[in-house]
């Protein structure tokens, strides 16, 4: 059994930039995955080649990868590139496998992650080895499922561990493919001290939102990023959506400002004060659509009663009131006044 190459431990404590993890969704082919891995290769861009041979799809009808045909394509890429090689595990026999084959890392999946027997598995299957290992934040925002993950390996002994960051299933409509929640993956660094890195890809879901988002990770201080990059990605069997190509990869990379760690605490407190301020817009946005439902009830009983729309002396009285209370709550007058003349001009609208 071949022992990995690459001290995960060592680079992060070298602190030499970020982590870049780069290559295709899928191992699809020799042609594909080695072309790709080489245009990467080529950027001067990239510390480690990712690729999926095992792939946990919602449809059974769905390109599964290529499995372990595709592992003599990994390697091949490695002995081409001279770069790591990295792909995901879900089962004992994955790992046995690539553990043969002297792959320099693997990650656990964000679906595996949900389940602690299967991590639990996977665990005592590398009990004694020295491989690094990414663990995904589970899909649902769970800090305790995705620290426990990390716990389970080092009961057997990991110590060579690292977090992905890939956002979290959510409900509703989002620009993005998977909520980022930073203030999750910010708590979860300051609870175990670990380097996390950021799959901007499956966050975002479309290239358009990957720039600012990589961005965003390393001011966050993220301790690299992995990305999905395929040579024709609208020919992918997988995630073709969320691929780039190696010359789009080279010019986000080229457009990051890497930063100085040195005031990572301001900025993730500075992080956490916004993520409560989005928290607090959300609330104030159910409370005004609340509040314009009533203003539609007033209006019909005032139609209904043959009543006019606006009721200037109340309005007055309101208004005096707000302002009065506001300045109470270290508000300014003209704040509060522009603000509730909106809100009223909208109410009318609603009582019409």
């Amino acid at each position: 059994m071949s022992e990995s190459k690459f001290d995960l431990q060592q680079w992060f404590e070298q602190k030499d930039g970020p982590l870049i993890i780069a290559g295709p969704c899928s191992v699809e082919s020799e042609e594909q995955f080695c072309g790709t891995s080489g245009a990467l290769a080529s950027t001067g861009k990239v510390n480690m080649l990712r690729g999926g041979l095992w792939k946990p799809r919602t449809q059974p009808n769905s390109f599964e990868g290529l499995g372990s045909e595709g592992i003599r394509i990994m390697l091949k890429a490695r002995q081409q590139t001279c770069l790591p090689i990295a792909t995901e595990v879900a089962t004992p026999q994955h790992i046995e496998q690539v553990l043969k084959a002297g792959f320099d890392a693997v990650w656990v999946g964000a679906r595996t992650v949900v389940n602690p027997f299967s991590v639990q598995e996977l665990a005592d299957s590398l009990r004694g080895c020295d491989i690094p290992v990414f663990i995904k934040n589970p899909v649902v925002a769970d800090l305790k499922l995705w620290i426990g993950a990390f716990e389970r390996f080092a009961n057997t002994g990991i110590t060579n561990m690292a977090g992905i960051h890939r956002g979290f299933h959510g409900y509703g409509e989002s620009e993005f493919r998977n909520a980022p929640s930073w203030d999750l993956a910010i708590e979860f660094s300051r609870l175990t001290n670990l380097p996390v890195i950021t799959d901007i890809s499956h966050m975002c879901g479309k290239p358009e939102l990957m720039p600012d988002t990589a961005q965003k990770a390393l001011d966050l201080a993220s301790a690299g990023l992995m990305i999905e990059s395929h040579i024709r990605p609208a020919c992918a069997l997988s995630d073709a959506r969320q691929q780039i190509t190696p010359d789009q990869f080279r010019q986000l990379i080229d457009s990051l400002v890497i930063r100085s760690n040195a005031d990572t605490d301001c900025r993730q407190q500075i992080q956490l004060l916004r993520s409560e301020i989005d928290k607090i817009d959300s609330n104030l946005l159910n409370e005004l659509a609340k509040r314009m439902q009533v203003s539609q009830q007033i209006g019909e009983l005032k139609r209904a009663s043959n009543m006019t729309v606006v009721q200037m002396n109340r309005w007055k009285q309101i208004l005096e009131d707000h302002i009065a209370r506001g300045n109470s709550l270290g508000l300014s007058p003209e704040f509060v006044a522009e603000l509730f003349e909106l809100i009223h001009q909208e109410s009318i609208k609603q009582q019409m």
